[in-house]
């Protein structure tokens, strides 16, 4: 398979968006920080919202905050910011009514557009600029003058320009500093749900508690266990980020080295990975978002039930009161 292309500041030399309204739908962590961005970086920045707390702070930085509805309908891009599950809601009443002929609907999420619970008008651009971090993250690094890596992907390229749009916003939040990688909407999706599913929140949780729990019900107390399945891990994860995987090894003891490439593969066998490409499948197949959406439209009771119980797990209780002591040696 070919490499992914990378942009960076020289690619960019188009000015399409400069001039034109950008509607911040959702002035959340993302929304926030993509705003400051690109209102530092030169553009007119608008911001849609409800009137509760995230309308307050979106004035208090110098915003103008309109209804979505009247954002939408001012703005030349419409930036769909806020969380997946309400954005077909808000899209389909205050949006799709505003939307027509050089219009730009822009995601830092593909869900909406691969299963199509949004389906834009044929004569609107469709891109998406999915910065490879959090908010506060993204704004931090553009302040400090460089950026965040970022996905752009085109779905829909009414103007002809849409690509040229969407690196052009991508340079603006100072991800070229840093790399774009060109993407489809489809590819971010599935690889970020899996990502999630799999490995980063779903499959690490997993870990961590049944290596917390092998240890505990063998008699070790759960402090110990603790420090040594979870407080640990960031130090770990911090190396592998560094500098990748033999970089990680290289920096460990001679025992952790051995022990960790022998044993590892006894817990991470083929019958994982087979696992993980059944939840690849779900994933690509809409499985996993329709049982999403139907949780979410019964008023997420499976969601609610797994959240209640897993809070009460013994790591979380001991985790709190070590994460305590931290606290008091840092004050």
């Amino acid at each position: 398979m070919a490499e992914m292309k990378i942009y960076h500041d020289e690619d960019v030399n188009t000015d399409y968006a400069k001039g034109k309204v950008i509607a911040i739908i959702g002035y959340g962590i993302q929304g926030t920080a993509q705003a400051k961005c690109w209102r530092t970086s030169g553009y007119k920045v608008i911001v849609g919202s409800r009137e509760d707390p995230s309308a307050v702070r979106a004035r208090e930085d110098g915003f103008e905050v309109y209804s979505i509805a009247e954002a939408a309908k001012k703005a030349d891009v419409i930036c769909m910011l806020i969380p997946d599950m309400t954005m077909k809601k808000i899209y389909e009443e205050q949006i799709k009514p505003t939307m027509g002929n050089g219009k730009t609907l822009y995601f830092s999420h593909g869900l909406n557009i691969t299963y199509k619970f949004i389906v834009p008008p044929k004569e609107v651009d469709v891109i998406m600029v999915a910065p490879k971090g959090p908010g506060k993250k993204v704004l931090e690094t553009y302040q400090e003058g460089f950026g965040t890596p970022a996905l752009i992907a085109i779905a829909q390229n009414a103007s002809g320009r849409a690509k040229e749009v969407a690196l052009e916003l991508a340079k603006g939040l100072h991800a070229t500093k840093a790399g774009v990688f060109e993407s489809t909407f489809d590819q971010e999706t599935y690889t970020d749900l899996f990502g999630e599913q799999a490995v980063l929140c779903g499959g690490s949780v997993e870990l961590v508690k049944a290596g917390f729990e092998t240890l505990v019900e063998d008699g070790f107390p759960p402090e110990m266990a603790y420090f040594e399945v979870l407080h640990e891990l960031k130090l770990i994860v911090d190396l592998v980020q560094q500098g990748g995987l033999e970089f990680m090894w290289d920096r460990v003891s001679e025992t952790a080295r051995y022990g960790g490439r022998t044993r590892g593969k006894r817990i991470i066998d083929a019958s994982t990975k087979q696992r993980m490409k059944e939840i690849l499948k779900e994933i690509k197949d809409g499985t996993f978002a329709r049982e999403w959406v139907d949780d979410y439209n019964a008023g997420m009771p499976k969601f609610r039930e797994m959240k209640e119980n897993e809070s009460k797990h013994q790591i979380e209780v001991v985790g709190a009161r070590i994460r305590k002591l931290f606290e008091l040696e840092n004050k």
